[in-house]
């Protein structure tokens, strides 16, 4: 079954304008308007969002919070111009770069978050990075 792929997945967002602005400016989605809220498309994996006025059905036996998230994006370059285009964001990098292994294999990572506090993490394929610490598994 090789053929399955990740459609979507949810997250919570307590505040809609901030977090639209962070999920195109930082993440680079294309907000996607749903009704009374959006979802954030980034190629053909979405993630869709429950928020202010908004609450999918059926959820998760524990539904997820502002905040409670832990995803990681492939970043299409060396991970020190990930590291620049947070910086030039105003987002700070609270772990890395570090190595870690995704989907991909081995890759250079750096952790930030969201404005509701979700862990963000982007992670780059690209190369030998130099300043990475460690070796670890999420």
């Amino acid at each position: 079954m090789s053929n399955i792929k990740l459609d979507h997945c949810v997250i919570h967002v307590s505040h809609w304008e901030r977090s639209n602005a962070f999920y195109r400016d930082v993440m680079g989605a294309e907000l996607v308007e749903i009704g009374a809220g959006w979802s954030y498309r980034f190629g053909d994996t979405q993630l869709n969002c429950h928020g202010p006025n908004v609450n999918g059905k059926p959820v998760a036996r524990l539904p997820v919070m502002p905040g409670g998230s832990d995803l990681c994006f492939v970043w299409p370059g060396p991970i020190q111009t990930a590291v620049a285009h947070l910086e030039k964001h105003s987002v700070q990098v609270e772990v890395g770069p570090v190595t870690r292994f995704g989907s991909r294999g081995q890759g250079t990572s750096v952790y930030f978050r969201d404005p509701d506090g979700s862990l963000m993490e982007f992670i780059s394929y690209e190369g030998d990075e130099e300043g990475r610490e460690g070796f670890g598994l999420e």
